[in-house]
């Protein structure tokens, strides 16, 4: 990349610091290898090493600047100690939209992932501003931040003036060569497209496609590849259990690595263990079904003019074949004709000596009344979904699921992939025993390859685009759809058409029946305020599909927030919203009955001065709602968060009654 280019995108690009660190000093022989998890300058002060970043050395002493691009493997050996460096950290993007000139630039190669090493002219000068630099980011405060995004210009000014000086040539990092490193080296390891991509900067479509033209294949296909040449080798030279070998190279379970592998073997582990091994004890064999040998390890000697073999030992061989029938086949035959010409006798004459005419298996179904033989049904159908129309199975048997689960479930379907479920979720118990896939923004193709499904349902399009190549996938944009809406689509998706509307019936009426015992008991008329968080602020909950109880609260049972809150609810967008809310002000956006949502690790406010004057939390109207119960919005889930909403509520009312 020329210089000026270089330069003319460092311009165009706003930066943000993600770290300045002081690393502890390496001892002589240490070594230290990892992969960068983003931008960096690493900038060496004292001792020698050799530092290698992606196949590239550099014999570093002393001061010396080293710049490096996110998923760069980085390998440093100690030559001698004390050898010690500071690594700064930064993200580097353009603003959008993009100028066309800087957009053309930029496209031609991106100079945040270069990698180039210096031994700077004026190396105390660089020191005083990264000593200051990792002085101020200790101390976190907003205007030393500020302070440090100075000093990282003047450090980045200073590094590239002696660059641009100097005409120092800057490699472009392979990100191929990166992508199949990292495989190799973490195959053991849960890897998706996703997080590959995230590590090296760049998108699962771009890497894909770099990766195709270079390889010839697919990141996922390589690392299936890699991963079962592994289980190859441990099947031959270890007594590993398949569970054993299946843990040691990155797969769940022994079942998931026994489909994949026949997927993509063509046999069973356990076959190939087998068969591999009888062909190493008996390698000349002419075929699976020979008992010896063509020639065994002690090869036969032949002379030039005589076909029988001259053998070194004084052992006799027997004739593996003779020219004459035995006498057991000879009999053998004998008795097969006998039984074929009784056989004939019986069926082709009567007891009168008439004919009777034969009847094979063949004319007996060509006589057959061709209008009782069943019609044969459609295995497959067409369903018109948001990315076109999709052909899937009429009965789905093997259903992968992401974040929609409770609907699945609620339609008795049980699937045999999901994404992660939330502790506390309603359906935890029921789906404990299902074959997690990830989180249902990024799933793992490779393990959804593995489960063999039928179809495949999706929330997003970026999901969709993961996974549409395994399985005829429906995707389901549940954000923009109502509740009814869903689950229709679902029923048609899963051939439960008949079910969906006695679903709705049964929930809408568990509503109203829900309605009737609020009024009963005084409190359908209070308003109510859903809130999360507690570090300083909170966040509190404005739309009625955001979660947390939102959808029950205030769509369908009714109830009402606060004014300041109720006017964004009813303004009625389909966005998930809400206000992050000063605790010091909080109290002017509670209601009568305030819900939390409650998670392991959140902030413990019962001892915070602006909280315990909140009305609700004072006088006891606080309810703590699980964040696994809450997040979801499936139908299955919205049925136990009313039994939870309501249970909480009647409770709280009963308690200030008394």
């Amino acid at each position: 990349m020329r210089i000026d280019d270089h330069l003319f995108l460092w311009n165009e690009a706003s930066v943000k610091i993600l770290d300045v660190r002081r690393i502890a000093p390496i001892s002589d022989g240490e070594i230290r290898s990892w992969i960068v998890p983003a931008c960096c300058f690493m900038y060496t002060v004292s001792g020698r090493a050799c530092v290698r970043m992606d196949g590239e050395l550099f014999e570093i002493s002393g001061f010396h600047v080293l710049h490096g691009g996110k998923g760069s493997r980085l390998d440093i050996y100690a030559v001698e100690e004390p050898f010690s460096y500071y690594l700064l950290y930064y993200k580097a993007y353009f603003p959008v939209p993009l100028r066309k000139e800087a957009a053309e630039t930029a496209n031609g190669c991106n100079p945040f992932q270069l990698q180039y090493g210096l031994t700077p002219h004026h190396p105390l000068s660089l020191m005083s501003k990264i000593r200051l630099m990792h002085q101020e980011w200790v101390t976190q405060g907003n205007l030393e931040r500020l302070h440090v995004k100075a000093l990282f210009y003047q450090f980045v000014h200073e590094v590239l003036a002696q660059v641009h000086a100097r005409n120092i040539p800057a490699a472009k990092a392979d990100v191929v060569d990166q992508a199949r490193r990292y495989m190799q080296e973490n195959y053991t390891e849960p890897v998706t497209l996703e997080k590959l991509a995230e590590l090296l900067g760049s998108s699962p479509r771009h890497l894909t496609r770099l990766f195709k033209r270079k390889t010839g294949t697919s990141p996922i296909d390589y690392i299936i590849r890699l991963r079962l040449n592994k289980a190859k080798e441990m099947l031959l030279a270890t007594d590993l259990t398949l569970q054993e070998i299946a843990e040691s190279i990155g797969y769940p379970d022994s079942y998931s690595l026994a489909k994949m592998f026949k997927k993509q073997v063509g046999i069973a582990p356990i076959r190939y263990r087998t068969e591999q091994r009888n062909r190493r004890i008996c390698p000349d064999l002419p075929s699976d079904t020979a008992v010896f040998d063509i020639a065994g390890k002690d090869r036969l000697n032949y002379i030039e003019y005589d076909n029988h073999s001259q053998y070194k030992k004084e052992l006799n061989f027997p004739m593996l074949y003779s020219r004459r029938p035995s006498a057991a086949i000879t009999l053998l035959l004998c008795l097969m004709i006998l039984l074929s010409a009784c056989s004939t006798g019986k069926t082709g004459g009567s007891a009168n000596g008439n004919s009777l005419p034969s009847s094979s298996p063949a004319s007996v179904t060509a006589n057959t009344d061709s209008s009782q033989t069943a019609p044969n049904k459609p295995s497959t159908k067409m369903i018109s979904t948001a990315k076109g129309d999709v052909e899937i199975p009429v009965n789905p048997k093997r259903v992968v699921v992401l974040y929609l689960l409770g609907d699945v479930l609620a339609f008795d379907v049980m699937p045999v992939g999901i994404s992660d479920v939330y502790k506390g979720a309603a359906f935890e118990k029921e789906l404990s025993g299902v074959r997690s896939l990830g989180e249902w923004f990024k799933p793992s193709p490779e393990a959804v390859l593995a489960l063999e499904p039928d179809l495949i349902i999706v929330p997003s399009e970026e999901t969709y685009g993961m996974l549409n190549k395994i399985a005829p996938t429906v995707y389901i944009p549940y954000e923009q759809m109502t509740t009814a809406e869903r689950l229709n689509k679902l029923a048609e998706a899963l051939g439960k058409e008949k079910e969906s509307a006695k679903l709705l019936d049964n929930f809408h009426k568990k509503v109203e029946i829900s309605k009737q015992k609020l009024k009963q008991a005084g409190i359908y008329d209070k308003t109510v305020t859903i809130m999360e968080g507690g570090k300083g602020s909170m966040a509190v909950i404005s739309s009625r599909n955001y979660g947390r109880g939102s959808q029950v609260i205030y769509e369908y049972l009714g109830m009402k927030a606060p004014a300041v809150l109720q006017r964004d609810i009813d303004a009625g967008s389909k966005a998930a919203s809400s206000k992050n809310v000063s605790l010091e002000v909080l109290h002017q956006y509670s209601g009568d009955y305030v819900f939390r949502s409650a998670y392991e690790g959140m902030v413990d406010l019962s001892q915070n001065p602006a909280w315990k004057q909140i009305p609700a939390v004072k006088e006891g109207r606080l309810i703590e709602i699980s964040f696994g119960l809450s997040y979801y919005n499936d139908i299955y889930s919205l049925d136990k968060q009313l039994d939870f909403v309501m249970d909480s509520l009647l409770a709280k009312a009963e308690k200030r009654i008394n």
